[in-house]
């Protein structure tokens, strides 16, 4: 075997199962709550469904991709290929939307009463499973163009062949397709990008504030408080980093990947690196977020 591929099948096994079972506690502990209580409060439903949006892409992408490394060739035709990068960019698109929604809703429900999400903010827990939904759907319905167009391309050309896993990237190699990742992949992430940023600095800011509020008052429990809102506005901040740093890294290193046609092997085994790493380390971060906002909360 290769020595390189060996390292790489290394570094991918070891990231895949650090992120299978961090994936699976996490969502084990909500699963267990959800039984004994028989109900799931908004922000478990969103986080339930982040962590099983991730741990679906580690097992399609990561573990594919392990297997390919230590010699298990997986080899597609023209379709079972599109249907395969369709459905990583589905996974993709709705994990970062859901990353979104968990950060807005957060923001809504340490907002003051007197603030903008005074409205939305009764109306915001009802309307999770539907905002859920609706992002499954749309998602659905918008990286359908991807394999569509490819098809007609490969029909035009009457090309039939059998593609290796290794040579995939989920921008494809064409210039019209790598348009089309960047107007409906790269744009809409990057306004969830924006919208993120700006949900987590306005809780950063009311944490903050609600700290100055309080200082004056000299008791155990203003104490507990305080020390809650420090952490919650660390973690609020080890979060917004995580995310933006790995998915703007992901994205870019995407469309170099693409640009090349796939002909950089280091650079498409980073980019697989890079882009299982958020949903690898995500629900470590998660964990250590939780327990301040639930006291907050």
């Amino acid at each position: 075997m290769d020595p390189r591929n060996l390292g790489i099948g290394i570094i991918f096994l070891i990231e895949n199962t650090v992120g299978i079972l961090g994936n699976v506690s996490f969502l084990s502990y909500y699963l267990v709550i959800y039984f004994k209580k028989h109900m799931v409060k908004p922000l478990d439903l969103i986080l339930m469904h982040l962590i099983t949006v991730n741990l679906l892409i580690i097992l399609s992408k990561g573990m594919g991709n392990t297997m390919t490394a230590f010699g298990l060739k997986h080899f597609f035709s023209d379709w079972s290929y599109q249907l395969f990068i369709y459905v990583l960019r589905v996974f993709r698109s709705v994990s970062v939307a859901t990353f979104c929604l968990l950060s807005v809703f957060q923001a809504s429900l340490i907002s003051p009463r007197n603030s903008c999400w005074k409205n939305s903010r009764a109306k915001c827990p009802k309307d999770i499973g539907i905002y859920i939904f609706l992002s499954w759907v749309l998602y659905i319905m918008v990286n359908v163009l991807f394999p569509l167009y490819m098809s007609i391309k490969l029909r035009m050309k009457n090309i039939t062949k059998e593609i290796d896993f290794e040579c995939y990237t989920d921008a494809g190699h064409d210039k019209i397709t790598v348009s089309l990742y960047i107007a409906f992949s790269v744009f809409p992430e990057l306004i969830y990008s924006v919208l993120i940023t700006w949900s987590s600095s306005s809780m950063i800011v009311v944490l903050y504030r609600h700290k100055q509020r309080v200082q004056h008052i000299r008791s155990p429990c203003a104490f507990h408080s305080n020390s809650t809102e420090s952490t919650a506005t660390k973690n609020i901040f080890v979060q917004v980093i995580t995310f933006l740093a790995f998915y703007t890294l992901s994205t870019i290193s995407h469309c170099c990947s693409a640009l090349l046609s796939g002909q950089n092997w280091w650079l498409m085994k980073i980019t697989i690196i890079i882009s299982l790493s958020f949903p690898t380390l995500s629900p470590f971060v998660l964990m250590s977020k939780s327990a301040p906002f639930s006291r907050l909360y």
